[in-house]
């Protein structure tokens, strides 16, 4: 067994299921066994459990009396109104940043935009999207802003990765030139514009999402397919 202290411990096994949940290696409703997960790594439950608690403020996990915990599944509505959420939020802390980016700021986000643009790896396109957009919100003043948009990022990601693994493998390079956009607007300081583009940019996702829910979350049954 671990002689790892509770908290490092724990802290280990949450980085261990965040990234397998992110991954998409543990798809939403998903059940995620106790036991079974602390032999694996050769640890206690104890660790376990508090590992799940750290992942269930994250939203990642839900857990509930006499059925164990399980990996988030969002319904249609969830994902609509997170979206919502991301497009009001996102435009407020995307203006808090762009006028304090430094030239080394811009430089970074051309650089990841232009990996992007060269990558078809699927992993690796979501992880570069993720450090574009952060790199967009680097110089924010709002922490609380920030801890919302984290948690929204996380929450959909299972699905926003299944969308994007549908939309790259049917060659649909949109979010590229959306990107372009964006780094466009922000290196010329113009905030208003920029905000639009993200907009634009988010409400685009959420009608892929949409639109392909049957495909996307087969597992949850709350979540019905949009009309035709």
């Amino acid at each position: 067994m671990s002689s790892q202290p509770p908290s490092v411990a724990s802290q280990r096994i949450a980085d261990i299921l965040a990234e397998r949940i992110l991954s998409g290696d543990l798809r939403p409703g998903t059940r995620i066994k106790q036991d079974e997960l602390a032999a694996e790594l050769e640890t206690s439950r104890i660790p376990v459990r508090d590992a799940l608690r750290m992942l269930e403020a994250r939203g990642l996990v839900t857990m509930r009396p006499n059925t164990g915990a399980r990996v988030t599944s969002l319904t249609m509505r969830d994902l609509e109104v997170s979206f919502e959420i991301r497009a009001r939020v996102e435009p407020l802390l995307l203006a808090e940043s762009v006028p304090n980016l430094t030239e080394q700021d811009l430089a970074d986000l051309k650089e990841v935009m232009e990996r992007i643009e060269q990558v078809s790896d699927l992993d690796e396109t979501i992880a570069l999207g993720r450090e574009f957009h952060w790199i967009t919100y680097r110089r924010h003043d709002t922490p609380l802003l920030a801890q919302i948009v984290e948690r929204v990022w996380d929450t959909t990601q299972s699905y926003r990765r299944a969308y994007m693994k549908l939309s790259l493998g049917s060659g649909n390079r949109t979010h590229d030139v959306e990107h372009r956009l964006l780094y466009d607007a922000i290196s010329r300081r113009e905030v208003e514009t920029a905000q639009a583009v993200l907009v634009m940019h988010i409400g685009r996702t959420r009608i892929g999402l949409e639109r392909y829910a049957h495909l996307l979350s087969q597992s949850d049954a709350k979540t019905k397919p949009p009309r035709a």
